[in-house]
């Protein structure tokens, strides 16, 4: 495909994708809008999560185990702060990982925005391809929870290990939030925005709830597709397929392709799901699961290939 692709990503799943369009694609052709509602502070130090899985898979950095962090990475400086000062690791912080932290942050504080602070960090690790947070301004996700009342993201995912049961999902600070020139520029080039198989209420949900966003992707005249991450009634990995059963859905790529109804003219579902019972939406039936680096460069191609195939 030799147009521009903007991926709207998060998480382990969404960064596979991106590494398969990666290798696919020039960098120049690539822009990935990525989920910072599970942003937050720890330790002083401003944590992005998402962004950081996203720019260590395309910098060949990642875990490739986890899916998250760096690999070969240590623990010292964390264990270092339970065994002399009691402090409860949580949540894992690489030494590695730690630098990243660390610079994020003094160039924060130095005035920059987010979307700086990441051009600058993608750059210096090699990645040629665009990444841009989903937005300038803190925007966290919160969880109301059956057990606890409102939980802040990591405490839900990394805390308490994404168990308490989930009412609903909100982003509080989300008035406050605008789509950045750079994410508008994004979208305006784009000749194909793709929805990788995130989560789309924890990892998508909070980027189509930045202010702007769902009416630049529905006043598009380009293809918007989704990839499904609900595969055989299940999700690869994490919380989602649990989440919908909490809030009441089917677990099924028929309720992720609803979910984004209005948004999306196509529908990449898996080929072991039944097919879907969505009239007037293009759907494909693609291997999704990405269990090796080959995987995911084909399910890159196919997906492009089949887009190319009802565009030209």
């Amino acid at each position: 495909m030799s147009g521009n692709i903007a991926v709207l990503v998060g998480g382990v799943g969404g960064a596979k994708l991106a590494s398969g369009l990666a290798e696919l694609l020039p960098p120049r052709q690539l822009t990935f809008i990525v989920n910072t509602g599970d942003d937050f502070w720890r330790l002083g130090l401003k944590i992005c999560p998402d962004l950081d899985t996203v720019m260590y898979t395309l910098a060949g950095l990642v875990d490739a185990e986890a899916g998250w962090g760096v690999a070969g990475d240590t623990t010292a400086a964390l264990d270092s702060l339970e065994q002399l000062y009691g402090l409860e690791p949580w949540f894992r912080l690489g030494d590695k990982d730690l630098a990243t932290h660390l610079l994020r942050t003094q160039l924060l504080r130095q005035g920059r925005t987010l979307t700086e602070v990441t051009a600058c960090l993608r750059r210096r690790l090699g990645i040629g391809a665009t990444l841009l947070p989903m937005c300038d301004a803190d925007m966290p996700t919160r969880l109301d929870s059956l057990e606890h009342g409102e939980l802040g993201f990591q405490e839900y995912f990394v805390k308490r290990r994404w168990q308490p049961t989930v009412r609903a999902i909100r982003h509080p600070n989300s008035a406050g939030a605008r789509l950045t020139p750079a994410v508008n520029g994004a979208l305006d080039e784009a000749d194909l925005v793709l929805i990788a198989p995130s989560n789309p209420w924890l990892s998508i949900g909070p980027i189509l709830a930045v202010p702007g966003m769902r009416r630049a992707l529905m006043n598009l005249s380009v293809p918007v597709v989704a990839v499904t991450p609900i595969i055989a009634g299940a999700a690869v990995k994490g919380p989602t397929a649990k989440i919908m059963r909490e809030l009441g859905l089917p677990v099924s790529a028929a309720a992720v392709a609803q979910y984004y109804d209005g948004l999306i003219n196509g529908f990449i579902d898996d080929c072991r799901n039944e097919a879907l019972p969505i009239a007037g939406l293009r759907c494909a039936r693609l291997n999704t699961l990405m269990r090796s680096p080959e995987d995911k460069i084909a399910l890159a191609r196919a997906g492009l290939e089949w887009i190319e195939s009802w565009t030209t």
